[in-house]
């Protein structure tokens, strides 16, 4: 009876888990299955991924990467880890003072922003070199050559009697299919410790000779959004056998200054050669009528064996009955409203991917890793979208991975704030894992990713409040304050603190000499210093007299006609459909954040139902609905929240395999899942100063009658 009220684990970890199942209330086996993906055709836009936070492997319906240029305008096939970058070769010793262009701000105040030139043949080849190095690198495409009765290679379309499904409580992904009648069963999973994948192949075609394993090596693409592969550049990469035995082999891949290291084992003995420069191909041995194989990516040469395939499974097993049962969960089955299921849906599916996508030594890219964009780099400001909704759903610690790179890149963030006359540090907006910042008519005027690690700290601290988080974050918590009071401008004629141009919003509409005093980013100085200066009290320190200045003096939001306006400058924001693009990230100021004293409650309302009249939804993202969620439940509007979720935008799209699509161009969105996952906890469990009740966030109306457990108020 104990097992079956755990999700039917077997054995030890039935035992492991039986305290947490046994207390619990919701039905976690059944609530994660009933939500798994299921495939019955050939769907670009459907492929599904393994993964561990550190490495994740993308599929088509072959179960491996059978058919990447098939899916290259759908999800592509990725092979992506944080430890894989790639430059091109520095030839013009490009620096980032190659592309700095001086501005002034109030107060006289002179500073230099790395710009996208193009007024030089120099600044602008610096500016692309500069741009697109580093990029993250695609590591490999594992497929399989599939030979029809005549001899020839079979397409995608040969395939008939597809099913495929992503069991979510094990992180397996089993295909079924035939080829001219022949079934074809492969069962996939990644290791969640190694960045590594196990399959198993079962079918007749092994024994006619007609099923090999391929792996083929790209060289590095500089495209802005991408596959992140290249397969015109043969002669810049080299790929070579170091190492080959009966059933393993150890492969060596160089482009430029990058090395890494492939390990492949096999069962049942089979041979493997190389076909092409950059192309080895594994045959079965065709006495057997199955193949399990492990494939390994390091960045360093590894020794000693792999583990096999049953392994990968129990452990990749193991690590997601953990997660599933750890941790937050939200249960919508008693709900009677008809959106509900696919809010369920949508939930399940965004953990999923978050947790493989997202939960990392850096902050993700924005496709996290199945393909690049912005040439695989992190944009911080969309760190906030990424990661805080791993503290709300009682995930912490996946959060936490990614903060030790701040510290790592403190110097560089201190050389920035240097650099343009302010004390602290500036957190970089699009940049890789050395800090750099990279060129951009948008990037460094951007202001609003500066309190993110200040907004993570005090999360950490919420869970944990003890002496030793304060220690461990003082540093980011401080030094990041000392940037926003020195960023802020006193201005004498009013006696009031400003955020001055050149500046560009989270709006990002708004051009960077004629912007001045963005309420979401008013909002957030008041919150992070606010919450600086009591970590100063924490710790048992004074207040800190110039951050306490500023905090005092902060400018009230801009408003007009009972109306929060985008910046100060945008007086015909509400009139002017121009300025109704974008993201509607006023709202922001009471939503992503608690209530400040610079903000009126009735005035935030009255904006809101504004925007919700009236707004170019095509030209929003998909963490702008989930914000409008989040403001819309402090406002107690529970069922604007609702539609809020549910807007009828192509931005605000889920597809089958749960990512957030945006347009042709960028196909999956994880800070719209992140954003999601973050309102629906929200909603559920409260927030600081929510009204005493169940599911505050929720409407009260019976047809929410939403079941929870383990999520974390949100501030």
């Amino acid at each position: 009876m104990t097992i079956n009220r755990c999700g039917k684990l077997a054995g030890l970890l039935a035992f492991l888990f039986l305290p947490l199942c046994l207390s619990a209330q919701i039905d976690r086996h059944a609530l994660v299955t009933r939500n798994n993906v299921n495939l019955n055709a050939v769907d670009t836009l459907g492929s599904l991924s393994v993964g561990n936070g550190e490495f994740a492997f993308t599929v088509d319906v072959t179960g491996l990467q059978t058919f990447p240029e098939v899916y290259e305008n759908g999800v592509p096939l990725g092979t992506q880890s944080q430890w894989g970058w790639h430059s091109f070769p520095n030839t013009g010793d490009y620096v980032l003072e190659d592309v700095l262009q001086e501005f002034e701000t109030c107060n006289d105040h002179h500073f230099t922003v790395a710009t996208q030139h193009k007024d030089s043949s120099r600044a602008q080849d610096a500016t692309e070199w500069l741009r697109v190095n580093p990029h993250r690198l695609h590591l490999g495409l594992i497929g399989l050559t599939l030979i029809k009765e005549d001899g020839t290679e079979a397409d995608i379309d040969a395939l008939n009697n597809i099913d495929q499904q992503l069991d979510l409580w094990s992180g397996k992904i089993t295909s079924r299919y035939e080829l001219e009648g022949i079934p074809v069963l492969v069962e996939l999973l990644a290791h969640q410790e190694d960045d590594l994948i196990s399959f198993r192949i079962e079918s007749d075609l092994i024994p006619a000779g007609r099923l090999k394993v391929e792996l083929r090596f790209p060289y590095g693409a500089d495209c802005h959004v991408c596959p992140g592969y290249d397969w015109d550049h043969p002669d810049l990469h080299r790929s070579e056998i170091i190492g080959l035995q009966t059933g393993a082999t150890w492969l060596k891949r160089t482009l430029d200054e990058t090395t890494y290291y492939v390990g492949m084992n096999w069962s049942n003995r089979g041979s493997l050669w190389k076909a092409a420069p950059h192309q080895f191909e594994l045959q079965p041995d065709r006495a057997f009528r199955e193949l399990k194989c492990t494939v390994s990516f390091s960045p360093e040469q590894l020794s000693g064996s792999l583990p096999t395939f049953n392994e990968v499974a129990a452990n990749s097993t193991q690590a997601w009955v953990l997660f599933w049962t750890k941790g937050g969960a939200i249960d919508f089955s008693e709900c009677t409203d008809p959106r509900a299921p696919e809010l369920e849906r949508r939930v399940v599916l965004s953990q999923y991917l978050t947790r493989i996508q997202c939960a990392g030594t850096y902050p993700p890219q924005e496709t996290g890793l199945t393909n690049n964009s912005w040439y695989g780099k992190f944009h911080l400001e969309m760190h906030w979208w990424h990661g805080v909704h791993f503290a709300l759903w009682n995930r912490i610690d996946l959060l936490e991975k990614s903060m030790q790179w701040y510290d790592d890149i403190m110097d560089e963030a201190r050389s920035i704030a240097l650099r343009q006359g302010f004390n602290g540090v500036r957190w970089p907006k699009m940049t890789g894992p050395s800090g750099r910042s990279s060129p951009s008519d948008v990037g460094e005027f951007l202001i609003w990713q500066q309190p993110h690690p200040l907004y993570f700290a005090e999360l950490f601290y919420r869970q944990q409040s003890d002496r030793a988080t304060l220690e461990r974050y003082k540093n980011i918590v401080f030094e990041t304050a000392d940037f926003m009071a020195s960023f802020a401008q006193f201005n004498p004629q009013d006696g009031k603190y400003h955020l001055c141009a050149p500046l560009i919003p989270a709006q990002e509409i708004f051009k960077p000499m004629q912007t001045n005093d963005p309420p979401f980013e008013l909002a957030y100085w008041h919150y992070a210093l606010s919450t600086a200066q009591q970590w100063r009290t924490r710790l048992e320190l004074s207040p800190n007299k110039e951050w306490q200045e500023v905090i005092d003096n902060l400018v009230p939001l801009h408003q007009a006609d009972g109306l929060y306006l985008p910046c100060a400058n945008a007086l015909d924001a509400y009139t002017n459909p121009e300025n109704r693009e974008d993201h509607p990230v006023v709202t922001g100021a009471y939503g992503m954040l608690p209530l400040t004293p610079l903000l009126q409650p009735e005035i935030m309302a009255n904006t809101l139902d504004e925007i919700m009249r009236e707004w170019d939804w095509e030209s929003t993202w998909g963490w702008d609905y989930p914000m409008l969620a989040m403001n819309a439940a402090r406002l107690g509007k529970p069922e604007t929240a609702i539609d809020a979720l549910f807007l009828d935008a192509q931005k605000n799209t889920y597809l089958v395999n749960g990512h957030n699509y945006q347009d042709a161009r960028l196909r999956i969105y994880l800070p719209g899942n992140g954003g999601l996952l973050t309102a629906v906890a929200m909603m559920a469990a409260g927030w600081d100063g929510a009204p005493e009740k169940a599911n505050p966030g929720f409407p009260d109306n019976g047809q929410w009658k939403v079941k929870w457990e383990g999520l974390v108020r949100m501030p």
